[in-house]
């Protein structure tokens, strides 16, 4: 063809096999298309056809003459659409593909203006075409994302943006709202709720406020009620998810609170009740929370002797499981079958091994147990309470019981472990004392106290089993009024400060060792005074720190007034080699959730660096916490409360605004 021949062409269309189409070397685009961007053009086409015809050039050679090549001026992706259309066998190599030949204009000037003259349409009119789609034409968003070449995830949160209140949408369009706070309020299609909210909000707010108040009335699906009854019940149940398609929301949020909390409610009583019949208590009680002011009597298991029978399986689990660690003690990694037999006898070991605990049939046949629902949605079960009208009539506990002692207990919320029955030793002394009058009962013991006192003082020893004895009377046995010192614990309930303190680490093991000391207990407080004597020193000693350690309390309030108690605790904390870093951790739940966005980037700087800050700083909060958890797990990172520098310089601090240190003075 010659080159007058090429230029009558213009403005023809013309139908161009694909193989005879190819890039043109002047297109301005030099950014190759995304995959992406021609999936989407291979699925429209394939859906609608070529609604665009290609804008091509004839290709020539050196005499000028055609080659019958064309280069594509305008459209080369979808040329590289359709080529894909050819890989994927939709079509052949030759389909004819409708062209336009331009050979008048400047092809690199006309495909820059054909990406430069043009302007996209508003995401809101995007928005609105799809979900008109779905509701005129009932298309599904597995078909619109075949017809659009983007995924169903995508058509999904297009459809849910074209579902938000239209007054919502046209702010977004008159640049009212952006688009992230658009998406927030999308979470929910009640038009009604979203434009109450929208009311609310203050100037300019960010996506997670409006996200928090239009989620304020629901229950997340990480909560613990939610995590307890499992989502597959409670969707069974007739309960509804609101799900956040624009975020990661880990499983949504739960609409109907008021069946979650009956389903919750229902199951912890059906735990309740099998546990009640399993074990033989009187009551059991299901509770959301732990009712610490339940102002009970609480007794605990004491050791017990194996039955043969159950020696004997004993004895048998653990030959066999020293076997087996003895013949895999070389191996790096264990077989399946092996390392699944371990995890039975370990199981079967740690059940017998609970045998050699048990509880006296006389407190079961009259006491109970609570089942509690944790903080990570796990049941937990605290066994062995005493209600007072279910306690030994006054004539068994002794005469000198003290109700108010049992009433401070019970206002304290603390947990007395055993019965307060006194010494029925006392009477012979009590037998002498009818001689003689009241005044000289006083006299006489006055002196006696005051000889106790010196001998006393110069006895160490002595006095450590004198107070342990009565930190331990009043800790241990409600209502004893046993105890000669005039020492009283002042217990502080930490779960009143720190919800969930309890189901930590630190709780459980502080609680172990509570009960662990209560079981060895003598169950008559009588025998109190021989049993701390008769420790050996290592052991009394323990007792004695266990006592004394209940009593601690560095809990700082608003307002506090006690600057030199806290600094005090600064200096216990220094003698007892205090690390946090042994009970604490900063996750979402008990810090990087609780704390601004700048916060948790300040933790994260001090603890990694500015660099890991860095990464994190255009996260969304929710995110970003996560991330930040993960990040300082293994720092040993702690907030400045919880260091030891940080609170030696608050406490010495808090002391000078006091106007120093107070005098000692002589008392009494």
């Amino acid at each position: 063809m010659s080159a007058k021949s090429v230029e009558q062409l213009n403005g023809t269309e013309v139908l161009i096999p694909l193989s005879k189409l190819k890039k043109s070397p002047r297109n301005a685009r030099k950014t190759p298309h995304s995959d992406a961007a021609i999936e989407a053009l291979a699925a429209s086409i394939a859906a609608k056809g070529m609604l665009q015809n290609l804008v091509v050039e004839p290709e020539v050679d050196g005499e000028g003459a055609a080659t019958g090549v064309f280069y594509v001026t305008v459209g080369e992706g979808r040329r590289l659409a359709q080529l894909l259309r050819v890989k994927r066998k939709e079509i052949k190599k030759n389909e004819p593909i409708r062209c336009i030949v331009d050979t008048a204009n400047d092809s690199h000037e006309i495909s820059l203006d054909e990406n430069v003259t043009r302007e996209k349409m508003h995401p809101a009119d995007e928005f609105e075409a799809f979900r008109k789609l779905a509701d005129e034409r009932g298309l599904g968003a597995e078909e619109i994302a075949a017809r659009f070449g983007v995924t169903a995830h995508v058509v999904r949160q297009r459809l849910r943006l074209g579902a938000v209140s239209p007054k919502l949408v046209q702010l977004y369009r008159d640049g009212g709202l952006v688009l992230e706070q658009l998406m927030a309020f999308a979470i929910t299609d009640d038009h009604a709720r979203q434009e109450a909210v929208h009311e609310r909000l203050p100037f300019d707010p960010d996506a997670s406020t409006i996200r928090r108040l239009l989620t304020e009335t629901h229950v997340a699906a990480t909560d613990r009620r939610a995590r307890f009854v499992g989502l597959e019940a409670y969707a069974e149940a007739g309960g509804t998810i609101l799900r956040d398609l624009f975020t990661e929301d880990r499983g949504g949020y739960l609409e109907d609170v008021s069946l979650l909390d009956l389903l919750v409610t229902a199951r912890l009583g059906r735990e309740a009740d099998t546990l009640r019949a399993a074990e033989g208590w009187k009551w059991t009680e299901a509770h959301l929370d732990f009712p610490h002011a339940h102002g009970m009597r609480r007794v605990y298991p004491h050791p017990v002797e194996l039955s043969a029978e159950d020696q004997a399986a004993l004895q048998a689990v653990q030959t066999e499981f020293d076997r087996l660690t003895e013949q895999h003690q070389t191996a790096e990694e264990l077989p399946d079958d092996v390392d699944a037999r371990f995890g039975e006898l370990e199981t079967e070991i740690e059940g017998l091994e609970a045998k050699r605990q048990a509880y006296d049939p006389a407190d079961v046949a009259r006491g109970g147990a609570f089942v509690v629902l944790n903080h990570d949605g796990t049941v937990r079960i605290e066994r062995g309470f005493i209600r007072p009208e279910d306690e030994k009539p006054e004539a068994e506990t002794g005469p000198d019981s003290d109700a108010d002692a049992r009433d401070e207990e019970d206002r304290d919320g603390e947990e007395g472990a055993l019965d307060g029955e006194d010494d029925e030793a006392t009477s012979d002394e009590e037998d002498d004392d009818e001689r003689l009058s009241d005044a000289l009962v006083r006299d006489l013991t006055a002196h006696r106290t005051l000889g106790l006192r010196l001998n006393l003082s110069e006895q160490p020893d002595v006095a450590i089993v004198a107070v342990t004895h009565a930190l331990a009377a009043q800790i241990f046995y409600l209502g004893a009024a046993a105890h000669v010192v005039g020492i009283q614990p002042v217990k502080t309930d930490l779960a009143a400060h720190a919800d969930g303190i309890e189901d930590t680490p630190a709780g459980k093991a502080w609680s172990d060792r509570h009960a662990n000391w209560a079981r060895q207990m003598p169950k008559d407080v009588a025998g109190l005074w021989e049993f701390v004597a008769e420790l050996d020193y290592d052991s009394r000693m323990a007792l004695f720190a266990h006592c004394v350690s209940l009593t601690v309390n560095a809990v700082k309030l608003p307002f506090d007034r006690r600057p030199r108690a806290l600094a005090a605790a600064r200096r216990l904390a220094e003698a007892v080699a205090l690390d946090m870093t042994s009970y604490w951790r900063p996750t979402v739940r008990s810090y990087l959730g609780r704390v601004t966005k700048a916060g948790i980037l300040e933790a994260v700087r001090e603890g990694l660096g500015e660099e890991a800050a860095v990464r994190l700083t255009d996260m969304k909060k929710a995110d970003m916490a996560q991330a930040a958890e993960q990040l300082l797990a293994a720092t040993g990172w702690l907030p400045s409360l919880l260091r030891m520098a940080a609170l030696h310089a608050q406490t010495d601090l808090q002391s000078e605004t006091q106007g120093g240190e107070p005098h000692a003075v002589a008392a009494e």
